[in-house]
């Protein structure tokens, strides 16, 4: 049983709703941020990325980062820009782009059933950056963004959705990158009842995107609980926010690599090195594998297609099939050097929507020595893994759009 509640949200004022939506915190840098908010001051990142609006000296982690959220979060709905729903909702959101279009259901989930495993990840999350959102959370008294959830589609429930979404909406706006975002309140009595017994009805709920959010969410409940004599597990802590999307509308993209040297190897070695465990095939037009256990290599101004060897892995294995998988197992960590790709400096990790034009710049102009483009998973090997109580590799999956923040925000004082 999937628990799925309505929530007040505090959301912009329908004039400000797309000068407020915000990319979530973690895709920007201070200073892209800061280049942000100095043409747009009432852009979400000031609460959401706190950092960007103190001095340079000031650590992401330092009290005052978080105070300040709490400060702008309370300025902005002083201000008006802000409001808090006068009633509990749910909030149909839909995005979409030139390729992609997901329409999904806004809402807070249990923090008790993340913490039993209802809700399933796929990922690990950092310590460090578990514990600066733990501390951004509690002391802003909110969860500022969106954590990313799948189920398992289903008629009853798209059928609703998809319905509200014929509807005048509350929020249409377009951002810079080419997203469209709109977004209707559902404040009516019986399809919020009707809405929350039929998520009773699905079984799990896995994270797409939001690992840390989620992981977060959940320690603050238990702080909170711990430090409540009068817990009842309906306070608002108790829950997160999260937009729940169909699975079928849900795709990943690819999440490539480049590495900043080989290890030591001329390119001649080096080629020969992965002839071993790939067949190698120069003059890769395409760039971007077309199948699963297909790479391409980008090295010495070429493009290679690199194609798994069959006996390297098994079929049967859910994680060892995974391309990210064949490529740590067999190339990066062996033969490159690359031992914990979450820590080791000298790899960095590409979204696809940055396309190979970017791994192509890394490569000719900011030093490094290789980059890799690689199949992503489907969206049904995500939920294998996650049912099965596995987690993927690190930086395995890259999902787009990306949810903006500021437009659903969960008070949890």
């Amino acid at each position: 049983m999937a628990r799925v509640i309505p929530f007040r949200a505090v959301r912009p004022q329908k004039k400000f709703a797309g000068d407020v939506a915000s990319f979530p915190y973690d895709v920007l840098d201070r200073e892209e941020g800061r280049a942000i908010i100095r043409n747009n001051p009432l852009n979400f990142l000031r609460v959401e990325k706190s950092e960007i609006d103190v001095p340079d000296e000031i650590r992401d982690d330092d009290p005052r980062v978080f105070a300040r959220a709490r400060e702008n979060l309370r300025t902005f709905m002083e201000q008006g820009v802000l409001f808090r729903e006068d009633r509990p909702c749910f909030y149909v959101y839909r995005q979409k782009d030139a390729v992609r279009e997901q329409c999904g259901l806004v809402g807070c989930v249990s923090a008790a059933e993340y913490e039993s495993g209802l809700i399933r990840k796929h990922e690990l999350t950092r310590l460090d950056k578990e514990n600066e959102r733990v501390n951004h959370i509690d002391t802003a008294g909110a969860q500022t963004g969106l954590v990313f959830l799948l189920y398992r589609s289903r008629q009853t429930i798209d059928r609703i959705v998809a319905s509200i979404a014929q509807g005048p909406p509350e929020y249409d706006f377009n951002t810079t990158d080419g997203v469209s975002h709109t977004a209707w309140v559902v404040s009516d009595g019986e399809t919020i009842e009707t809405l929350r017994r039929e998520f009773e009805t699905v079984e799990r709920l896995y994270i797409a995107d939001g690992h840390h959010r989620a992981a977060s969410a959940s320690t603050v409940a238990r702080m909170r609980r711990e430090k409540n004599p009068s817990h009842t597990g309906r306070e608002e802590y108790n829950f997160f926010v999260a937009a729940l999307f169909p699975h079928g509308q849900v795709k990943i993209l690819d999440y490539n690599r480049a590495v900043k040297d080989l290890q030591g190897l001329t390119p001649a070695a080096f080629l020969e090195t992965v002839r071993v465990k790939f067949s190698l095939s120069p003059g890769f037009r395409e760039r971007s594998p077309s199948r699963p256990h297909q790479f391409g290599m980008y090295l010495g101004g070429q493009w290679y297609r690199l194609d798994a060897r069959p006996e390297i892995y098994g079929k049967a294995d859910l994680i060892g099939k995974l391309d990210v998988s064949i490529l740590q197992d067999h190339l990066l960590g062996p033969i490159l050097g690359i031992r914990d790709p979450r820590t080791d400096e000298r790899i960095r990790f590409v979204g696809g929507i940055r396309g190979m034009d970017e791994l192509e710049k890394l490569v000719d102009e900011r030093g490094y020595a290789v980059a890799f483009s690689l199949c992503p998973p489907e969206i049904s090997e995500l939920i294998a893994i996650a049912d099965a109580g596995m987690i993927m590799p690190p930086k395995s999956t890259w999902f787009e759009p990306k949810l903006r923040s500021g437009l659903f925000v969960h008070l949890i004082d």
